[in-house]
């Protein structure tokens, strides 16, 4: 299985090297062998001094002779000292919750189409029936389309927007993120930029209303910065 390793077009790539060296350290079991798979490192926030890289994954066991799959997202919190080095400064594994007693049509779909393609937290996160319709309905209307590539939904996402004290959508089960399209990196600068845009507007046109990604696009709805530079924010108000 190959090793996850920055490409181009990332912003600051020895932090979020960092940032995977550590999941897959607090991951890796002391008692069995284990394969931890990292989907995706994205940034939660990116600041002058401070980061937080969101770390999405797959992890496969061996118990009993059973092959036991698993995994989770992990949101890295780092900081660069004055001499201008990165560290990690705490790893915060998601938590999405118990599965609920029952799910809603919308959800139950999500969870079975081929064209979402969903990491082991967020497929918890609807699994436990935090995540509002609303964003289930537009990844299903999405993946009439498009093979979307999700990072992250709810949980292992920072609980307010990074550097500030506004609440982030995604823990309120309000907002996903899709790193992949079509199975294009969003950082890829090899990644078509009218894939991009015509996704960003498809999700805008599908009810979100606040739209992030690496273009700046013309609306109110629509924003970019450094952090969204490697993936595209999707929130919702209900």
């Amino acid at each position: 299985m190959r090793s996850w390793v920055p490409g181009p077009g990332e912003i600051q790539p020895q932090v979020k090297r960092l940032a995977v060296a550590a999941v897959v350290k607090l991951l890796q079991p002391t008692e069995t062998q284990a394969v931890i798979e990292v989907i995706d490192a994205q940034y939660g926030g990116i600041l002058s001094d401070s980061a937080s890289v969101l770390v999405p994954c797959r992890v496969y066991s061996i118990r009993q002779n059973r092959l036991i799959s698993g995994g989770t997202t992990v949101d890295v919190r780092l900081s660069k000292s004055s001499q201008g080095t990165w560290r990690v400064t705490a790893t915060h594994p998601a938590q999405p919750g118990a599965p609920a007693a029952s799910l809603s049509a919308a959800a139950r779909q999500v969870l079975a189409s081929e064209q979402i393609q969903l990491p082991p937290a967020s497929a918890a996160d609807i699994r436990s029936g935090q995540v509002h319709d609303t964003v289930l309905t537009t990844m299903l209307e999405l993946a009439k389309t498009y093979q979307i590539g999700v990072s992250v939904i709810r949980s292992g996402h920072p609980t307010n927007v990074f550097g500030t004290n506004r609440p982030s959508d995604h823990p309120r089960g309000r907002a996903f993120d899709t790193w992949q399209i079509n199975g294009h990196p969003v950082v890829s600068p090899s990644t078509s930029r009218a894939l991009i845009t015509a996704y960003m507007r498809a999700t805008e046109s599908l009810g979100s209303y606040n739209v992030g990604g690496p273009y700046q696009l013309s609306g109110t709805a629509y924003f970019s910065d450094q952090t969204h530079h490697d993936h595209i924010h999707a929130g919702f108000r209900t």
